[in-house]
C-alpha cells in the first residue's frame, strides 16, 4: 500500500518528476530520511495500526513537488526538498524529549549546518548554478513555508498523508483518499494574502470548506491524549535509554527507527526474565505535576514493554498509581486557508480567509482553538 500510494500521490502533486531534482535524491543527508517516519513514533506501538508507512524522505519529495508545481523555481524547490535533513529518528518525538511540545522546532536546529557540511550537495548546487544560501532556509520562501494558520507547501503536504495513514484507535470521518486529494489539489492557486504576500489558496468555497474540515479534524486529534501519550511515552522511554547508556544522542542521526527499535527489542528480550513484580512506579509528565521515580534499568524495561504493547488509555482528573500519565500542551496544527474573491492583481488572486466567508468553518476552527484536553491520559504499566 505504501509504495503504491506514495507513487500515485506524488504524481498528483506534479505529474512529471523534475529531471534536475533527481540527482539530489541520492544525497546521504536526504536518503537518511527514508528510515524516519512522518508520524512520530506511532508506527512502533500496538496502540496504532497505521494504514501505511510514510517517511520524511517521502514528505520532503512531496514538498518539493508542490513548490515546483506552483513556482517552477529551482532554488525554492530544492530548499523545500532539504528542509527536513536535520530531523532525527522518530521526528518530533525528539522535540518532546527536549521539552518542546508547544513549538516543536528543536529538530530544525542543525539543518543549515548539515547542508553546509555536505560536499555532495555543494556539487549538485554548482551544477545547477545555485549557491548554498539560496536553498538553506526554506522559511524565506512563502510558498514553501509560512506561519500557522496560513497554507504552505510544507503544511499542505504533511496533512494529506497524515489524514490517509493515521489509523488505530482513531480515524477521520472520512480519511483523505487519492481522488479527494486530487480534487482538492487541483483547486489550489497562488493568492495574495492580507499582508500582500504570496500564499496558496482555493478557487472555490466548497473545496476550501472540505479541506479545512479534514485538516481541523486531524489537528484536533493531535491535541488529544491518544497522540500525546504515544509521543511523550516514547520520548520519556528514549531519554531513559540514553541515561542508561543503551542509546546515545548520535544514534538518532545514525540509525533508522527500525534499527533503533530492533536494538531496544533485543535488550528487552535478553532481559525477558527480569523480575518486575515488586517494582512500583508512578510517573507523570506534565508542566504542572511531576513526580519522578528513580531511573533504573528495570524502569526502562517496564516503560518500553508497555509502550510497544499497550492498547488503551484511561482518562482521569488526576494521575493514577501504577500508570504512566500525561497532561501537557502541544502545538496547535491547523489551517485557515484563503479563498479567491476577486480577479488577479499583479498576477495574484484577491482572496479572503475561509473563516471570513464560511460560518460553519469559523465555528469549527473556534472549537479547535478553544479545545483543551484538561485531564490526564494514563496507561497502565504492564
Amino acid at each position: 500500500m505504501s509504495k503504491k500510494f506514495v507513487k500515485q500521490y506524488h504524481k498528483i502533486l506534479n505529474h512529471e518528476f523534475p529531471e534536475f531534482l533527481k540527482k539530489y535524491l541520492h544525497l546521504p543527508i536526504l536518503t537518511r530520511l527514508k528510515g524516519i517516519g512522518l508520524l512520530c513514533g506511532t508506527d512502533w506501538t500496538d496502540f496504532f495500526s497505521n494504514n501505511f508507512y510514510y517517511s520524511r524522505f517521502d514528505h520532503s519529495i512531496g514538498v518539493a513537488l508542490i513548490i515546483w508545481h506552483f513556482t517552477h523555481d529551482k532554488a525554492q524547490t530544492i530548499s523545500g526538498l532539504l528542509h527536513d535533513v536535520s530531523t532525527p529518528a522518530f521526528s518530533h518525538v525528539t522535540d518532546f524529549r527536549k521539552g518542546d511540545s508547544l513549538t516543536q522546532t528543536v529538530t530544525e536546529g542543525e539543518n543549515k549546518s548539515m547542508l553546509a557540511n555536505s560536499p555532495e550537495l555543494i556539487k549538485c548546487l554548482s551544477e545547477d548554478g545555485l549557491a548554498l544560501n539560496q536553498v538553506d532556509d526554506y522559511h524565506k520562501y512563502p510558498i514553501a513555508d509560512n506561519e500557522v494558520p496560513q497554507l504552505s507547501a510544507d503544511r499542505l503536504e504533511y496533512m494529506f498523508p497524515s489524514g490517509a495513514a493515521l489509523a488505530g484507535t482513531w480515524s477521520l470521518d472520512k480519511s483523505f483518499s487519492l481522488s479527494e486529494i486530487k480534487s482538492i489539489y487541483n483547486d489550489i492557486v497562488i493568492c495574495k494574502n492580507e499582508n500582500n504576500i504570496e500564499e496558496l489558496g482555493f478557487k472555490s468555497v466548497e473545496i476550501a470548506e472540505l479541506y479545512t474540515h479534514r485538516t481541523t479534524d486531524i489537528g484536533l486529534f493531535l491535541q488529544k491524549n491518544e497522540d500525546k501519550m504515544v509521543m511523550q511515552f516514547l520520548a520519556t522511554t528514549l531519554n531513559l535509554a540514553i541515561k542508561l547508556n543503551i542509546l546515545s544522542e548520535t544514534d538518532f542521526f545514525t540509525f533508522t527507527e527500525k534499527e533503533i527499535i530492533q536494538k531496544l527489542d533485543k535488550v528487552v528480550q535478553k532481559n525477558k526474565n527480569i523480575n518486575l513484580a515488586n517494582k512500583f512506579y508512578e510517573f507523570v509528565d506534565t508542566s504542572t505535576h511531576y513526580k519522578k521515580s528513580e531511573d533504573s534499568f528495570e524502569k526502562f524495561i517496564l516503560f518500553y514493554r508497555t509502550y510497544r504493547k499497550f492498547r488503551k488509555i484511561t482518562r482521569s482528573p488526576e494521575p493514577l498509581k501504577g500508570h504512566f500519565c500525561v497532561n501537557l500542551g502541544v502545538k496547535k496544527r491547523y489551517i485557515n486557508p484563503l479563498v479567491v474573491t476577486g480577479n488577479k492583481i499583479d498576477g495574484l488572486f484577491e482572496a479572503k480567509r475561509i473563516t471570513d466567508i464560511s460560518e460553519k468553518i469559523r465555528q469549527e476552527i473556534n472549537y479547535f482553538l478553544s479545545y483543551d484536553e484538561n485531564c490526564f491520559g494514563c496507561v497502565k504499566l504492564n
